[in-house]
């Protein structure tokens, strides 16, 4: 697989990011900054974004970093609405998608970096434009488009109440 220290740091903190959500997912309909898998997801995401910028296979900076700033991006307005905006119900619209969303793109490398790497010697893609990948990409950005609209009606019920 040949990762550096750093990309298997970033792997690692990954990985619990994508399972804090997962769980938060499951548990709470969202990712709910209010909860610890809310907050494992915000901090482990900063971290992994973070360190993306120090990895690169094409060297120097390059689109995905763009992409994980992109994510640092959302997640730190999605923290923003969830400290400072506590009372306005509306906020909790905005900061359920960008968390949504920003989990959503962090799949995406996620995707592409297991696909062709994992089974060692023998990768599910040989390249990032393998079908694969973006079938499985589709699937998730499905998912990601009803579980918003989900979120959102569920948000909205707990607004009018």
């Amino acid at each position: 697989m040949g990762l550096s220290i750093l990309g298997i740091f970033h792997t690692f903190i990954g990985v619990v990011a994508i399972a804090a959500a997962i769980i938060g997912f499951i548990k709470n309909g969202k990712i709910d900054l209010g909860q610890i898998t809310g907050k494992i997801y915000f901090y482990f995401t900063l971290v992994t974004s973070l360190t993306a910028l120090g990895l690169s296979k094409h060297g120097g900076f390059n689109p995905g970093h763009v992409f994980a700033l992109f994510i640092v991006v959302l997640i730190c307005i999605a923290y923003f609405l969830y400290i400072k905006k506590q009372e306005r119900r509306k906020a909790r619209f905005y900061e359920n998608f960008l968390l949504s969303f920003s989990f959503f793109l962090s799949l995406i490398p996620t995707v592409n970096e297991t696909f062709t790497r994992v089974p060692i010697g023998h990768p599910l893609a040989k390249a990032p434009t393998d079908p694969i990948i973006g079938q499985t990409l589709l699937v998730l950005f499905i998912t990601f488009i009803i579980g918003s609209v989900l979120q959102f009606r569920m948000q909205k019920k707990i607004n009018n109440q």
